[in-house]
């Protein structure tokens, strides 16, 4: 990729974020952009359940994604809600 669309960073950071969530029986998947740059994820597996699931979204995933592309402002599970 010559020069990835914010949509591929933000799956490419999803990717490497991957391994550590299925380490803990879960998985996260992609599921869109948002014209005002919320992702939109779907936590899966234990993570789905799992009662620290917004802390992991949160203080997880969102983090990462936001100091790697601040103009992303949040991170929100489909399911959940937040």
């Amino acid at each position: 990729m010559e020069n990835p669309t914010l949509e591929q960073k933000v799956i490419a950071i999803i990717d490497q974020l991957r391994p550590y969530l299925q380490g803990d029986g879960g998985d996260i998947e992609f599921v869109e952009l948002t014209e005002d740059n919320i992702v939109m994820v779907k936590l899966q597996g234990a993570c789905g359940s799992c009662p620290h699931a917004k802390m992991t979204l949160k203080q997880g995933v969102e983090t990462v994604i936001r100091e790697q592309l601040p103009e992303i402002k949040g991170v929100m599970d489909v399911n959940l809600g937040f």
